[in-house]
């Protein structure tokens, strides 16, 4: 099999490379997804120096800053064996075909169409943060910044029990978008207050204030937005201690202490593609490209304020 994947070479600059295949069972990608988020990180070269061996991704090549083969959300056919047929997500970059270990091929529920998988990574994700927040049924929850990761928690946290949630977002354009979820929505102005959990997910240091600032006394305030190299204020004064305001930090690659004892990272897989099974989820695809149009497009999709999950088809 002659493989090609997406290289990112120099800041801002993709191309497609000849890729090696691996060893392991055999699989042909059929689609793949731009992570918006993290995958600008990487192409503009911002990852810190000290976060290299933890952003090294599964079966990513090179180094960084760069050249490196990045991403993580591929859906495949497997072309072999006891599984050959079966449709798998896995954390693999942007490659027409490969070879992996079975074990770390997940199988699509029968009940997920197959191009709606590539959301698998941002809904793991989004299933992460919520249980760091320890949100509860009657809960009153704002989700801060309405990209795919956040209006994913929104989503989740919008099937508790009796609980109050609102998605917020700068653009008023993504309340189409939580309505389509069955989210509440509001502009920063309008965000309610006295929040028993918030989860801030904008990327903006202007989205954390707004969070401290609607955060009730004793609630807890997830910071699930990851800002690179880049360093941002925190507003920790003020009425911070006197409230007793708990803020703390939620990242996919560990799971919450708590669920240690019983979870596995196979087991939140798989309960993350269960949660896939809705067809309300398809208003998070917000754009499609064929895999060889990658190098004339991908700046664009990442610089395009509008982007949400933009699907490679191959």
């Amino acid at each position: 099999m002659n493989a090609q994947a997406l290289w990112c070479v120099a800041p801002g600059q993709v191309e497609i490379r000849p890729a090696t295949i691996g060893t392991g069972v055999a699989v042909t990608t059929l689609f793949s997804a731009i992570s918006r988020g993290t995958e600008r990180l990487v192409a503009e070269g911002r990852v810190p120096v000290s976060e290299y061996d933890r952003m090294t991704g599964p079966n990513m090549e090179g180094a960084f800053p760069f050249p490196v083969k990045y991403g993580y959300c591929n859906v495949g056919e497997v072309q072999e064996g006891p599984l050959a047929g079966r449709h798998v997500f896995s954390l693999f970059p942007h490659q027409t075909h490969f070879c992996l270990a079975q074990e770390n091929l997940n199988i699509l529920p029968e009940a997920l169409p197959v191009p709606r998988a590539v959301l698998a990574a941002n809904m793991e994700t989004a299933l992460n943060i919520l249980w760091d927040s320890g949100a509860g049924a009657g809960d009153r929850i704002a989700v801060i910044g309405a990209g795919v990761v956040g209006a994913l928690v929104g989503y989740l946290a919008a099937r508790l029990p009796g609980a109050d949630v609102a998605l917020i977002d700068t653009n008023p354009a993504r309340a189409d978008l939580a309505a389509a979820l069955g989210v509440g929505f509001a502009a920063p102005d309008e965000a309610p207050h006295d929040c028993d959990v918030v989860i801030h997910a904008s990327a903006n240091p202007a989205g954390l204030a707004l969070g401290l600032s609607i955060a009730g006394d004793n609630a807890t305030i997830v910071e699930a937005s990851w800002y690179g190299d880049k360093s941002i204020p925190v507003a920790l004064g003020g009425a911070f201690h006197s409230r007793r305001l708990r803020l703390i930090a939620s990242q996919v690659g560990h799971l919450p202490p708590a669920r240690l004892p019983r979870w596995t990272y196979a087991r939140r897989m798989a309960k993350a593609l269960a949660l896939l099974c809705d067809d309300r989820l398809d208003a998070l695809i917000s754009g499609e490209t064929p895999f060889a149009d990658l190098p004339d497009r991908y700046a664009g999709i990442l610089a395009a304020p509008d982007t949400l999950c933009h699907r490679i088809r191959y």
